[in-house]
């Protein structure tokens, strides 16, 4: 049975990239192809928006006043009071094939992000990781990457590529670099699910989106499922804990591909849901650039 979710902002095409901000007490997300990042308060109030003129996918806070941007051609250091923003990092640039997709920052302040074809063509993407002025490529050859986020003890990173329904677990060494083989962690393939965004939880217990399952599927350390949430959304995208006490899932989700008939089952599609959880999350880690 489907829980009762309040719901925030108007509906995006692919929603995405949900990020609590700390220091401001406000939600930001994106609206992938529009190009478009969003705002608001918890309770979805005092709403603005930018536009970057090219895809945008995903965040990180600097400090108060600025964000790390990924959009299709690089990491951008955004003022959010201004409006304005400068590269910092190309990435991809010169790639028309390509955008950003999945990231978040890591416990270290480094920056992880997925970048994938536009079209979604398949092995086009690759995984980086942005640190200090550095971007290092972890992964080739990557198809949609997603479920990029890290255990609370600071020791496992968690990433996927969605095409292959696998969640994998890397280990992090005491700089916050990945260091081994990374491992399968949670294997979707029998039950076909697609495996989107992933948020940990103050547990270690990891929260993951499934495009195109209606619902959302909490993992216990050991990749054990725990629980399920159904959703009023057929394609949910990505999870943040955020709201005065982190204990709020937000989570995003997409219109993008459905007919009206499948719209007109599902109004809530593209919006951010909201659901009160008994358990909390962590404050998203500073970006250290």
């Amino acid at each position: 049975m489907t829980e009762k979710f309040k719901t925030i902002g108007n509906p995006c095409t692919l929603g995405e990239g949900p990020l609590w901000h700390p220091l401001r007490q406000r939600l930001y997300w994106f609206d992938i192809p529009a190009g478009r990042l969003h705002s608001s308060n918890a309770e979805g109030g005092q709403p603005r928006s930018w536009l970057f003129g090219e895809p945008a996918s995903a965040a990180g806070w600097i400090d108060k006043n600025t964000l790390l941007v990924a959009t299709a051609s690089g990491l951008q250091k955004f003022d959010i009071n201004s409006g304005t923003w400068e590269t910092i990092q190309p990435l991809e640039a010169d790639n028309d094939v390509t955008r950003s997709n999945d990231g978040r920052t890591a416990p270290d302040g480094s920056f992880w992000i997925g970048t994938m074809g536009k079209k979604m063509e398949p092995d086009a993407g690759a995984y980086y990781r942005y640190s200090r002025g550095l971007l290092e490529k972890l992964i080739h050859s990557v198809s949609i990457p997603n479920s990029t986020c890290f255990s609370p003890d600071r020791k496992w990173a968690y990433l996927s590529d969605t095409m292959q329904r696998i969640i994998w677990r890397w280990r992090l060494d005491e700089t916050g670099a990945p260091i081994g083989d990374k491992q399968i962690h949670i294997d979707l393939r029998k039950k076909k699910a697609n495996p989107d965004g992933s948020v940990c939880d103050a547990e270690g217990f990891l929260w993951n989106a499934q495009w195109g399952g209606w619902k959302i599927v909490r993992y216990d350390p050991d990749g054990r499922e725990e629980r399920i949430v159904e959703l009023p959304v057929q394609q949910p995208t990505c999870p943040a804990f955020g709201g005065p006490d982190l204990n709020r899932l937000f989570i995003t989700s997409a219109r993008e591909g459905l007919s009206d008939g499948e719209l007109a089952k599902q109004p809530e599609a593209g919006k951010v849901l909201i659901l009160e959880l008994n358990v909390a999350g962590m404050p998203e880690f500073q970006v250290i650039y």
